[in-house]
């Protein structure tokens, strides 16, 4: 239950996010893609930060600038520091030794 802020706050950011890139998305479909190579990507990516490729009619796939995927990850990983920090603050967390960490496991 402690957590349901923080995962509140994740998908009130994961939808704002994706409301701003659904809007800013390009398609390229697989035929285009197959035809005319990395140029496919290279032309979705020059109007919009993310592609998503759709094969049969049906998105499958997203690609993006290398400089993004990093931008990305690195809010994954701040949303992961700040719940971690969260579980510190209110007592969430365990202290033992590897041994005991794994008995404790062998019990769950």
């Amino acid at each position: 239950m402690g957590r349901l802020p923080n995962r509140s706050i994740c998908r009130t950011i994961n939808r704002t996010i994706n409301s701003i890139l659904g809007a800013a998305m390009t398609h390229i479909s697989a035929n285009d893609l197959k035809t005319k190579g990395i140029a496919a990507i290279e032309f979705a990516l020059s109007t919009a930060p993310e592609a998503v490729v759709s094969v049969r009619g049906k998105d499958r796939f997203v690609v993006m600038d290398m400089a993004h995927y990093h931008y990305l990850r690195e809010c994954e990983l701040d949303a992961a520091l700040a719940e971690t920090r969260a579980d510190l603050t209110a007592g969430r967390t365990v202290q033992e030794s590897p041994e005991a960490h794994l008995a404790r496991l062998d019990t769950l």
